[in-house]
């Protein structure tokens, strides 16, 4: 039987902890772009119901990155490929709710299937399989973390574009179709902005858990609050804080970031559940 001292000792070890901090600059610098993106685009993931879709994008991310990974091209290519195929793809075939969950549930298995067999094909460090699906922010470098903050900035500046007409057509489409607003248009543009969103993710905190950047922050901030100005700034508040959070508390273990981030958004989550209702209107 393992000590329990043993476990606790991988999951907080903090010796020689402030040496390492200077070797985290690009992960932290990440951790605070994605926090950023990834809670103002979960606003509109959770207004329009999509949380089921997020999961189906970053499947296939995933298998565009082991494709990446297999053929020796780029891992951020690849995602990104495989990202925007399957928010096309969503965003076309699943105009309507019933038909969009249909059209995850089908593409999520086969982007996973796809995936596990280019891991499987690959031969080369263990850790780098290991890390799309778990996350890998420790490895990323400086070329890495030029494109992931060109990729976020594009994700930020199409949301604050298409802001206004999108949440109108989230809050009720219906509405804004008979208003003149161009609805299946900004689905499809907003498929992509997430495409995006989701691609970089993954590079975070893994194909598995990127919900715990893209949902959990937005659900947490709608639980104590329904202004349309604060809701944005608490997921980015909340998405912030896990991700940097888990990044400073990984470092001084030998456990990926993922846990971390994943433990941290949950806990602001429940505590967001316990909290008295829309505090903040």
């Amino acid at each position: 039987m393992i000590a329990l001292d043993s476990i606790w000792s991988q999951i907080f070890n903090f010796s020689g902890y402030g040496e390492l901090l200077p070797l985290l600059r690009n992960s932290i610098i990440a951790c605070v772009v994605l926090g950023v993106v990834g809670g103002l685009i979960g606003v509109f993931v959770m207004m329009r119901d999509m949380a089921f879709a997020v999961h189906g994008v970053s499947e296939l991310s995933f298998a565009g990155a082991a494709a990446g990974l297999l053929f020796g091209v780029s891992v951020v290519t690849g995602a990104l490929v495989g990202s925007l195929v399957a928010a096309l793809l969503i965003g076309v075939l699943g105009a309507r709710a019933r038909d969009r969950n249909s059209v995850t549930a089908v593409l999520m298995p086969f982007g996973l299937g796809l995936g596990i067999l280019c891991l499987g094909l690959y031969h080369g460090r263990a850790a780098n399989k290991f890390g799309l699906l778990t996350g890998q922010i420790v490895a990323i470098d400086d070329p890495q973390i030029k494109s992931l903050i060109a990729i976020s900035v594009v994700v930020a500046v199409g949301l604050v574009l298409v802001w206004r007409p999108l949440l109108f057509a989230s809050t009720d489409a219906d509405v804004a179709a008979a208003r003149g607003v161009p609805v299946g248009v900004l689905s499809i543009v907003f498929m992509i902005l997430l495409g995006l969103a989701v691609a970089v993710s993954v590079q975070i905190v893994g194909a598995l858990l990127v919900l715990s950047l893209l949902v959990t922050p937005a659900a947490a901030a709608l639980r104590v609050s329904s202004s349309p100005v604060v809701v944005p700034l608490l997921s980015i508040a909340f998405a912030v804080t896990a991700s940097v959070g888990g990044i400073l508390l990984s470092a001084g273990s030998s456990v990926p970031i993922s846990p971390y981030i994943t433990t941290i958004s949950f806990t602001i989550y429940v505590l967001c559940r316990l909290a008295p209702s829309k505090l903040a209107r």
